[in-house]
């Protein structure tokens, strides 16, 4: 109950709560000031009232005395004033008696009031036949009744007289534990009313540091962010008010700032990234254009000292001659050409088997190659020297020198949303260790292989990676010595690409 009550005090306006306080003071002083003025004013009361039964008992004896009087006047003098004065002190010495305790009781007090009460009754009853005995001019019988009526009169009088003197007595003792009662009130009510006054300052303090030390909070860390340091730590406060809001203000300000900073910073390093990345590709492209050409000195004269073999071939009828050399120049001429461009998959297809055909004239058809290829992918374009340099290795490191038959198979086909170009070989397989030394780049083309072009496994998967921006394109898979070995690299197609494979 209590952490709800702070919680929606905590939601309140700086205006609200000191209003708020203030209201709850004034109206804390007010209650208290009320309590003690109706305390007061009731005690006051009971003070009034401790004598007032001595004061009716007076004058009840004062209306005995009258009543008395009256019979005496009119046993006198037989008038009709006095006759009705007597009347008239009768009623009201009645009225008076009604006051008066009738019932048993072992109060002393109580019993001696029901006593005068009884001696009234028959006193009054006296009194009535007396007078009625003097009407009816019956001499001795109402001197008779009047000496009883009076001597019942020194009795109810000594009674009365007696019952007043103790009933002071107690009403003196009564007016004391008033009087220590209204001292013991107003120690009480100065002590409620200085507790109430410190409750209310501490609030009014605590209030007041809820509302000063996140100000001070807040201008001491604004302070620091104008110096230039905008790591200060974010401000905390668990109220709504308005200066809750001007620090989740300042908070998300900072925070914005240093979102910026970063956003600036991962901007330079992207860029910086990308850079280094146009530096690298440029070193891998002009580092397999220099391997291609370092045995060419002039690659134009050597597709035409090519061509030139291939017309000779022809005249001379030497038909797979001029095939062999005609594959031969389209092989270099697309190697050189290709270097700087991209290629699409049909070209870089079209090298492999051009490659192929070279092996198998020189090795006697040695090389057994088939392939598997989704012709409605052959126009995506991919990095040029990509496809061969996989045959490549296949031969020189797969199944070259293997005591069974060489196969080699190139499958391209889609797969979700990437174009899978797989060359997988039967031959002498890999180890895991040595398929780590691929990804690590820890091996490169061999520059004294006879048979190499020299575009190594790192080169391709370097590129790869540059090229397409993500990494785990390139997969190597053998299951040990002489298991054969499968490579396959992972084009992205893009959704447009999709929709063109979809509608081939």
């Amino acid at each position: 109950m209590i952490s709800k009550i702070m919680n929606k005090f905590s939601r309140m306006s700086i205006r609200f709560k000191l209003i708020l306080a203030f209201t709850l003071t004034a109206f804390f002083m007010f209650m208290i000031n009320l309590f003690m003025y109706v305390e007061v004013n009731n005690k006051m009361e009971l003070v009034d009232q401790v004598y007032s039964s001595n004061v009716d008992l007076n004058d009840l004896l004062e209306t005995l005395e009258e009543t008395q009087q009256s019979v005496y006047e009119y046993l006198n003098t037989k008038s009709s004033a006095s006759l009705e004065n007597y009347y008239r002190m009768e009623q009201q010495f009645q009225n008076q008696l009604s006051g008066l305790n009738r019932q048993p009781s072992d109060n002393k007090l109580m019993l001696r009031e029901k006593n005068i009460a009884n001696m009234s009754d028959t006193y009054l009853t006296l009194l009535q036949d007396t007078v009625q005995a003097k009407r009816g001019r019956n001499v001795e019988k109402y001197k008779e009744g009047y000496e009883k009526s009076k001597e019942l009169y020194q009795y109810i009088n000594n009674w009365i007289y007696e019952l007043n003197n103790e009933t002071f007595k107690m009403n003196s003792t009564s007016y004391q534990l008033l009087v220590q009662s209204l001292k013991y009130m107003e120690i009480v009510s100065s002590t409620v009313l200085i507790c109430i006054t410190l409750i209310n300052m501490l609030v009014l303090l605590r209030l007041a540091r809820n509302i000063v030390e996140p100000l001070g909070n807040l201008a001491q860390s604004a302070n620091q962010v104008a110096a230039g340091n905008f790591d200060v730590p974010m401000l905390q406060t668990d109220s709504e008010d308005e200066v809750a809001i001007v620090t989740n203000a300042f908070n998300t300000m900072i925070a914005s700032i240093r979102q910026y900073i970063i956003q600036i910073r991962n901007s330079m390093e992207k860029e910086q990234a990308m850079k280094e990345q146009e530096l690298l590709m440029e070193t891998h492209l002009k580092d397999a254009q220099l391997k291609y050409l370092q045995a060419q000195i002039n690659p134009h004269f050597l597709f035409n000292s090519l061509n030139a073999g291939a017309q000779l071939a022809m005249m001379e009828d030497a038909e797979q001659t001029c095939l062999f050399i005609e594959r031969m120049a389209d092989f270099f001429r697309y190697n050189v050409k290709k270097m700087s461009d991209d290629a699409t998959l049909g070209e870089e297809v079209e090298s492999v088997d051009n490659y192929i055909y070279i092996l198998n004239v020189r090795f006697a058809g040695d090389i057994h190659f088939s392939k598997n290829v989704d012709s409605a992918l052959l126009f995506k374009k991919i990095p040029s020297m990509i496809i061969q340099p996989i045959v490549e290795n296949a031969v020189n490191y797969g199944i070259r020198d293997i005591e069974w038959e060489g196969v080699i198979v190139l499958s391209i086909f889609q797969e979700n949303d990437y174009i899978r170009i797989c060359v997988q070989d039967n031959g002498k397989g890999m180890s895991k260790e040595r398929i780590q030394e691929v990804y690590a780049g820890e091996i490169h083309a061999n520059k004294s292989q006879k048979d190499s072009t020299g575009v190594g496994l790192n080169n391709v998967i370097n590129r790869l990676q540059l090229y397409y921006g993500e990494k785990n394109l390139f997969r190597i898979e053998s299951d040990g010595t002489n298991q054969g070995t499968k490579v396959t690299i992972s084009i992205p197609l893009s959704e447009e690409e999709q929709r063109c494979i979809e509608s081939y």
